[in-house]
């Protein structure tokens, strides 16, 4: 047993979501993902992704999935030629420094209110709470492509949020996500899996949420909802698993090394028609 994993693990847990998010924003113990820490790089990986598959952001209605209070990603999808880009965050947690640092680069598609820079809304919609909630969905129109990058692994309702998405996208829409199947105190990327459901949720798990869910089971939510679905696995960490596996729950074993060991992965999804 990792003593050190564990008392971090469970400072992380009681810890205020106010002071998590505080940290968070100034990037302070708590690393950001890639849309946030390096939006452009996070924006080239869903065009290089996209290209494999013939398809492309040019002209389309984007809806940027946990977007993080940064409106980099979201300018720069439009600069590329997105049509109309809504950035959707559960959260209300805008970074005003860093998106006043954007205003001489993507003055088109940005504006300062009352001091405080905001979207040109022509251009991008903000969509802040539960995407589940059907008042919010009917805040926007339907949307062509759904794009995320580590995003899925903190959801508390994968299949639920799935659908909401799903309703959201045009009968040949596409998503495209980017998930992190490590645990997030990345030093032991398999030992989240080492404890009980209820030890896990009222002990270990971070107030940023980690699901815990494997490659089975997000090919099981995706193949429900769309009609052809391609998962990528990006890395594997087959000497860490070999470490960690025998202190692993037998519920997040399939007995299949190379689909267990699954670290990092993209799932492009197309939408089934209605």
């Amino acid at each position: 047993m990792k003593i050190r994993y564990l008392l971090l693990r469970l400072v992380r847990h009681f810890m205020p979501e106010g002071i998590a998010r505080f940290l968070l924003k100034q990037r302070w113990i708590i690393r950001p993902g890639l849309e946030s820490s390096d939006p452009l790089a996070a924006v080239d990986q869903y065009i290089k992704a996209l290209v494999q598959y013939g398809k492309s952001i040019k002209d389309q209605r984007v809806l940027v999935f946990g977007y993080g209070g940064r409106f980099a990603v979201g300018v720069e999808l439009l600069k590329q030629g997105a049509s109309h880009v809504v950035l959707c965050d559960h959260f209300v947690l805008l970074d005003q420094e860093r998106n006043l640092e954007l205003l001489p680069k993507y003055s088109d598609y940005l504006q300062v209110v009352n001091g405080e820079v905001l979207p040109r809304p022509e251009q991008i919609t903000l969509l802040h709470g539960d995407i589940r909630d059907a008042k919010l969905q009917a805040q926007i129109s339907t949307v062509d492509l759904v794009l995320s990058t580590s995003v899925y692994e903190h959801l508390d309702d994968v299949d639920g949020i799935t659908s909401a998405l799903v309703n959201l996208t045009t009968p040949q829409g596409v998503h495209l996500h980017f998930v992190d199947l490590r645990d997030h105190y990345f030093k032991f990327p398999f030992e989240m899996l080492s404890y009980s459901e209820y030890v896990w949720r009222n002990f270990l798990n971070p107030t940023s949420n980690l699901n815990r869910f494997r490659l089975t089971n997000y090919r099981e939510v995706f193949n429900a909802y769309f009609q052809k679905v391609d998962i990528v696995v990006l890395d594997r960490l087959e000497s860490d698993f070999r470490v960690a596996r025998s202190r692993i729950r037998p519920e997040f074993l399939t007995g299949d090394e190379a689909e267990d060991s699954v670290a990092l992965i993209y799932i492009l999804a197309e939408v089934k028609k209605r």
